[in-house]
C-alpha cells in the first residue's frame, strides 16, 4: 500500500467517551482536521444518553463526517474492550489511520500486555496515534512493577514500529521520550483555550448573581475529590469576613454530605453562588470572564489543566496546589500563587494574598497569563496537531527537529 503523504487522508476518530475535555478536544481535532482536507471517521459513545451531549458539543461538523457506534448492545463494546473494539471500529471504518483522541483508554492494557509478548491486533501496526494524557510511567517518580512492565511494553512497541505518533500534554515528558526513545514520533500539543474566550465582565456578573464590590474566586469542574473543592470550601469557612472574596462554583459535584454542607453554609451566609451541572462553552466563557481569580487546589493531579489554560485566556491569576505539572507550569510561567496540596490553612493564606494583592502585581499576572494563553492556544493546537499528522503520513519522523518550542524558553521571556 502506498503511504505517501497524498494518499494518507482518511483517520477513524476514536472517542467513546462524553465527560470532562473529551468532546471538547474531538471537536478541536475534527475541527483542524477537516480544515486540512483529511476524512473523517467518528467512533462515537451511541447511547441515547451521551446524544445531547454529542450534538450540542459537535453541532454541524457532524453532518462533515462519518459516524461509527462503539456499542453493539448494553454492557458490550464493539469487537470487545480496550484495543480491541479500536482495531474493529478501525476494520469498520476502512480507513488509513486511527486516532485516539485520548490515548490512556487502551494504554495501560495495550503497555503491560506488549511487555508480556502479547501485541494489539496487527491491522494496528503502523497506523495508530493519539494524544497520552496520563504517562504516569514515564513521569520517572519511582519503579514500581507495574511501571517496569510499562515502560518495558512501551520501548517493544515503539521498536516495532507500532505507533504512528504520539502527543503529550507535559513538555518535560515529551523532551525527556525524545531523548530516551529517539524513534518515537513524540509532540508537545498544548491543553488549549477556545478562540476569542472573552465576555463582558458585568454583564456577567449580573447573570450570575453576584454582589458588587466582591473578588469573585471561579472553581470549575467536575465531580472528583482530586479536584479539591472540599479545600477551597474548608478554606472560605475559615475566612474572616473582612476579605471580601465570593465563590463561583460551577460544573457537576461530588456527592459528598459534608462538602454540600459547607457550599450551603456559604450561600446561605452570600458569599457563594453554586451551579451544579454539566457547563457548555457559552457560559463557560461568561464563568470566567465574571471571576477574578481562579481557583485549582488539585490533589495528586496528574497533567495539565483545561481550567488553566481558561483562565490564562481570560487573562485571570490562578490559586493552585504546588504540585506536578500544573504547579510547575504556574511557578515557570508566574501564572499566580502556589499553596502546600492538601493545605486549606494554606490555601486561605494565599486566597488573603491574591486579594490584598497590588494592581502593579495582578497587572503582572494578567500579563504573565495572557503570554502562557498565546503558548497553549487553539492556533498552537491546531499546528502541533496538523504537523503530527503529516509526520504520521509521511512514515517518518526527525526527532532531532524540534516539534514544539521549549517551555523552558517561553517562561523565561
Amino acid at each position: 500500500m502506498n503511504r505517501g503523504v497524498s494518499s494518507l487522508r482518511t483517520v477513524l476518530i476514536y472517542e467513546p467517551r462524553v465527560e470532562g475535555h473529551h468532546l471538547v478536544w474531538l471537536k478541536f481535532i475534527a475541527e483542524d482536521l477537516l480544515s486540512a482536507g483529511w476524512k473523517l471517521t467518528l467512533a462515537l459513545d451511541n447511547r441515547a444518553e451521551s446524544a445531547e451531549r454529542i450534538h450540542k458539543r459537535l453541532g454541524p461538523l457532524l453532518e462533515s463526517v462519518s459516524r461509527l457506534p462503539v456499542w453493539d448492545a448494553p454492557g458490550r463494546r464493539v469487537g470487545g474492550d480496550g484495543v480491541q473494539c479500536v482495531a474493529a471500529c478501525f476494520s469498520r471504518a476502512r480507513t488509513e489511520l486511527v486516532f485516539l483522541n485520548s490515548f490512556d483508554e487502551i494504554a495501560s492494557s495495550v503497555l503491560r500486555r506488549a511487555a508480556l509478548g502479547r501485541l494489539p491486533p496487527a491491522t494496528l501496526r503502523g497506523r495508530m496515534g493519539g494524544i497520552y494524557l496520563r504517562p504516569r510511567f514515564l513521569a520517572g517518580r519511582g519503579v514500581s512493577p507495574n511501571e517496569w512492565l510499562k515502560h518495558f511494553g512501551f520501548a517493544r512497541l515503539m521498536r516495532g514500529g507500532w505507533l504512528t505518533h504520539l502527543l503529550f500534554l507535559d513538555p518535560w515528558i515529551q523532551a525527556d521520550c525524545q531523548a530516551r526513545f529517539p524513534q518515537t514520533p513524540a509532540f508537545c500539543l498544548p491543553d488549549p483555550c477556545p478562540d476569542d474566550f472573552v465576555a463582558d465582565r458585568q454583564t456577567a456578573r449580573t447573570e450570575f448573581e453576584i454582589p458588587a464590590g466582591w473578588q469573585v474566586l471561579l472553581f470549575y469542574g467536575g465531580p472528583y475529590r482530586r479536584k479539591g473543592l472540599h479545600l477551597a470550601v474548608e478554606a472560605l469557612l475559615g475566612l474572616s469576613p473582612k476579605v471580601p472574596v465570593f465563590l463561583l462554583c460551577a460544573g457537576q459535584q461530588e456527592n459528598d454530605s459534608r462538602l454540600q454542607r459547607g457550599l450551603q453554609t456559604l450561600v446561605q451566609e452570600g458569599r457563594a453562588r453554586v451551579i451544579r451541572r454539566y457547563i457548555y462553552e457559552a457560559e463557560e466563557k461568561k464563568l470566567f470572564a465574571a471571576s477574578d481569580i481562579v481557583l485549582l487546589p488539585y490533589l495528586k493531579h496528574f497533567g495539565n489543566s483545561a481550567v488553566l489554560s481558561r483562565a490564562a485566556g481570560a487573562g485571570k491569576m490562578v490559586i493552585a496546589s504546588d504540585e506536578q505539572l500544573v504547579g510547575r507550569l504556574v511557578r515557570e510561567h508566574r501564572l499566580g500563587l502556589l499553596f502546600p496540596s492538601g493545605n486549606p490553612a494554606a490555601l486561605r493564606r494565599s486566597i488573603e494574598q491574591a486579594a490584598g494583592a497590588t494592581p502593579e502585581m495582578l497587572a503582572q499576572w494578567q500579563a504573565a497569563a495572557l503570554r502562557y494563553a498565546a503558548w497553549s492556544s487553539r492556533a498552537e493546537f491546531r499546528r502541533v496537531l496538523l504537523q503530527s499528522f503529516e509526520r504520521a503520513a509521511a512514515g517518518a519522523h526527525n526527532p532531532s527537529e524540534p516539534t514544539r518550542p521549549s517551555i523552558l524558553r517561553s517562561a523565561a521571556k
